[in-house]
């Protein structure tokens, strides 16, 4: 089973990735984040790096985030590139992912690519309201991404909220679930871990037959 959980930034995609993993047998969920496949802007200068629109779908690679989710979903071990958001490069180690019975896929644009939307089996869109999203952003930004407090302001006005407004926001009409409040929504979250509870005791009583 492949879960996709998308929203906008801040919105608490993470939150309830994590809390439906804490409520699952940790060893049966393979938890993947789509800001893992940032392209590498190595190439550039670094003072053109913070002019690249990073909440633009073309900021990402698509490509090899699509080859490794069917890899997974296939038998296969991958190698996750790891994304330094300080330098907006890959580091040069990996991450080695082996397959499990449930993978789930975080991200703001997992919803805009077909190709990458037709490979899960469940959509849930965490729908929170803009003026927390920021706030969680701009906390997040300057705790964990060295990001002053301007400058997270003028990514936000210049690309975050139109990329939203033009990608994320109409990403939603295909969400089998949309759920409201993020992290803080727990009957929503359980509803979701009781699925994917039942799923894994479904294949698990399959295999022994």
């Amino acid at each position: 089973m492949i879960i996709g959980i998308c929203g906008g930034t801040g919105s608490g995609k993470t939150t309830v990735a994590r809390r439906i993993l804490a409520d699952v047998k940790a060893d049966c969920v393979l938890y993947m984040q789509q800001d893992s496949y940032y392209r590498n802007l190595g190439d550039l200068p670094p003072e053109l790096r913070h002019h690249v629109n990073f909440d633009h779908p073309d900021a990402l690679d698509n490509d090899l985030f699509i080859n490794h989710v069917k890899a997974l979903r296939a038998g296969e071990a991958v190698e996750m590139p790891v994304y330094d958001f300080t330098t907006h490069t890959r580091r040069p180690e990996t991450v080695s992912l082996d397959p499990k019975p449930i993978l789930i896929l975080e991200g703001i644009l997992i919803f805009v690519d077909p190709g990458l939307r037709e490979l899960m089996d469940i959509k849930i869109f965490v729908d929170t309201d803009a003026d927390l999203r920021f706030i969680r952003r701009l906390q997040r930004d300057k705790d964990e991404r060295g990001r002053s407090t301007e400058s997270v302001i003028k990514q936000y006005l210049d690309t975050v909220r139109p990329m939203h407004d033009q990608f994320v926001e109409p990403s939603k009409r295909h969400a089998d679930v949309i759920i409201p409040e993020g992290g803080h929504n727990l009957v929503g979250i359980d509803l979701i871990a009781g699925k994917i509870r039942a799923q894994l005791q479904s294949e698990l009583k399959a295999a022994s037959i």
